[in-house]
Formats: structure tokens, sequence, C-alpha cells
């Protein structure tokens, strides 16, 4: 019998999708030169206008996941300024969340099963009876939300990318 880990459903899965998006931000840059496409216009580029621009779904991509990490894994949080402004610079978030990931012991994270999990603070707060509701109800669909959109982003502004660039290696 196969017991659940907590560690296989959450880590592997972030890193396989961030990796994903780190190779599509480099085809991305490469796709802006080719076709003379300030890059600007493809990292501040919204779906919608009440919906986030491309760089800010990245950045809270790389948020969740290492914001699952760490609350699975019963640490603090890191914080990282979002101020990234390049492709160069997005990239080296996406490499700065997958390094913190590693970092945190696998056997935290799955000790982190059955820990209540606590985000945000005063009316805002939503609290979680154990690590895997938080998972699979908060972390893992919000990430996805955001790395959607960051593809659908790019797709529709003619990045030649498909489902594999989406899936990536796992």
């Amino acid at each position: 019998m196969t017991t659940f880990s907590m560690y296989t459903a959450s880590i592997p899965v972030f890193k396989q999708i961030l990796n994903s998006l780190h190779a599509i931000l480099e085809k991305a840059e490469a796709h802006a030169a080719e076709k003379k496409i300030e890059p600007n216009a493809l990292l501040q580029f919204r779906l919608f206008p009440d919906m986030l621009p491309f760089t800010r779904q990245i950045q809270i991509a790389c948020d969740f996941a290492k914001g699952a990490a760490a609350r699975l894994g019963g640490q603090e949080v890191p914080s990282y300024a979002d101020t990234e402004v390049t492709f160069e610079e997005l990239k080296a978030r996406i490499q700065k969340t997958l390094a913190f990931m590693d970092s945190v012991p696998r056997e935290a994270i799955e000790a982190g099963l059955s820990r209540a999990i606590t985000t945000g603070s005063g009316e805002r707060a939503k609290h979680f009876e154990g690590g895997h509701i938080y998972l699979f109800h908060y972390a893992l669909p919000h990430f996805y939300f955001h790395a959607t959109t960051a593809y659908d982003i790019l797709r529709h502004n003619g990045l030649e990318i498909g489902k594999k660039d989406f899936i990536g290696s796992y």
C-alpha cells in the first residue's frame, strides 16, 4: 500500500511548473528580441484591464510556491521584494524560489500534513485545519491560476508555446 506524501504532492509539482515558466521566459525574451518587441510590452501586458500584468503573475506564482513550502515545512515565509522589471530578474526570482524550496527539509513538509495553517491576518486571515487542505484547496489552485495566466499572456502575444511548454519535464 502506498502512503500519501505531502512532499511529493507539493514540491515536485511546484518545481515542475516553475522550471517550465523559466524556460518560457527564455523563449519570451528571445521572441521579443527577434520580433523587435519592446520587452516591457510583454512584461506589463494584461489580458484584461482589471487583471494583473505578466510580471506580477510570475511574482505571485513564486510567492505561492515558496509560501506553501514554508508553511507546510513549519518555517517563516521568506519575503521577496516585488522589484523585478526584466526577463532576467524574473528568471532570477524563479531560481531563488526553487533554491528556497530545496532548503526546506522533506521531513518538515511531510509533517505539514496535519499542521494547522493560517495565511494573512485580521479580517483577511484564512485558517486551514491541516496542511493537506491548505495545499489542495488554496495553494495549488492559486499557484496554477497565476502560472496559467502568465502562460496565456505570452501565448496571446504570439509566443509559439503550447501545452508541452507549460507542463515541462516531470
